[in-house]
Parts: C-alpha cells; structure tokens; sequence
C-alpha cells in the first residue's frame, strides 16, 4: 500500500485593489470570503482570517504557507497584505509565498473561461489593474493546457491605458469601465480580480517551484516610480506585523 499523500494547507488573501478576497484550503476543500477592501482592509483582514481558519480547524502551526498578492496595486492595501502575512508567519513560524497580483488576475479570466464552458486550451492574457493617476498596470501572460502552467510574456509595467500594446487574445482585468474606450487592442475583455481562490490555484506550482520564503520577505511589489517605503510607512508596516502576530498567539 502506498504512503498517504499529506493534505496541503493553505491561507491566501489580496488586498491589492477595493476587494479583500480570503480562502483557505485543505487538500481540495476551500473556502472563499469576500469583504470591502481599500481602507477597511487593515482592520477587517486578521480577524476573518483567523475566524476562517477556525471554521476550516486549521491552526496557523498547521498551514504549509501564507498566500498573498504582492503587487502591483494599492500601496496601502500592498502594505496591509505584506504586513499581515509577516505577522500571522512569524507567529506560526511557516513561510510566506508571494504571488504577482497581475498573474492572478490571468489565472482568474482563464478560469472563468473554463468554468463557462470552454475548453482547457492554450489561452494568451494581458492582465490590467487600475493604477490610479490616470495609468494602469499591466503584464502578459500565456497559459500552456498541456503544461499545466503560466509563462510570462512581458515585463510588468506601469503606463497610460493608450501605452498598453499586445496580442493577447484576453485582455482581463477591473480596468474597463473606467479606460475602456482608450485600449487600443483587439480581444476578448473579462472583467477579473486577482482573487484569493486565483492565488490558491497557483500555489502549488509557485510551492513546487520553490517559491516559498521565510516570513521576513513578504515585501510588496511596487512598478510605479516609488521604490521604497517612506520610515512613516515601513513604522505602519512593523505595527500591523506586530499586531498580526499578537493576534496568532493569543
């Protein structure tokens, strides 16, 4: 008799844009919760964290990693993310495993695409999130049926919604209301969110690939011309890391 495959467990969540998006998993059960983001991410984020894992009785001892969206998006939801995962990891001493918010958007459209019908075919994405200032963030991406896996195609960028150039035969992301009419590309327009359930999807790849990292370099990930935090910041960064880990050892 073969040796039992252990369950992996897994905690991930995004508060990269106005959507806080939460799942936990155990082996193939998740759970998913979505809550207002923006600045009501910083308060609500931990307590339905552990409220979650308390329903799914996974401690945070027992999680192989912390998933979480890393950027690009909201400097204050990108902080909050960061911040919230180091605390909860120290905590628990398990490792964190960031993931590009723009990927999950991509691995969000292809499964909507999946789940309406479609077959589970090669599909190229160019994933958009709104960056605010007038600018969106962009990447692209091409996902490969027979591998099972995404490859990034461009650079992450940052540029004016007619600067955007690509072949993509997907163009997904929360960007359209708003620039809509200033793509200039062709394509299929999926409105998507890197969501928390996108993330869980990837990890096991981005875990396979060794793509886990101690709790101390759960950094965000900013393309804008910011490249650092301000002390103001990396001071409010260090107060919600603490409180996430107060808040894990009870």
């Amino acid at each position: 008799m073969s040796p039992t495959t252990p369950e992996l467990r897994w905690l991930a969540f995004d508060t990269s844009t106005d959507v806080l998006s939460l799942a936990v998993a155990r082996g193939d059960r998740v759970c998913t919760q979505t809550l207002p983001g923006g600045a009501q991410s910083s308060s609500g984020l931990i307590p339905a964290v552990l409220s979650m894992l308390a329903e799914a009785d996974m401690p945070l001892a027992s999680l192989n990693a912390i998933v979480f969206g890393r950027g690009p998006g909201s400097f204050t939801g990108l902080r909050t993310a960061c911040a919230v995962a180091q605390g909860l990891a120290f905590g628990a001493d398990v490792p964190v495993l960031p993931v590009d918010t723009l990927l999950a958007v991509a691995e969000e459209a292809r499964w909507q695409r999946v789940q309406g019908g479609e077959a589970n075919a090669d599909v190229s994405v160019l994933a958009l999130l709104d960056a605010r200032m007038d600018e969106v963030y962009s990447a692209a991406y091409q996902w490969s049926a027979a591998g099972q896996s995404w490859q990034g195609v461009s650079a992450l960028q940052v540029s004016a919604p007619e600067n955007v150039q690509s072949s993509a035969s997907v163009l997904a992301g929360n960007v359209f209301e708003a620039y809509g009419p200033r793509l200039n590309m062709p394509g299929e327009r999926c409105v998507a969110l890197p969501t928390a359930a996108a993330l869980l999807r990837l990890a096991p790849a981005l875990w396979a690939q060794g793509l886990a990292v101690p709790a101390e370099q759960a950094m965000p990930l900013y393309i804008r011309d910011k490249v650092a935090n301000t002390t103001a910041e990396r001071e409010a960064m260090k107060a919600q890391a603490a409180a996430a880990k107060a808040a894990s050892n009870p």
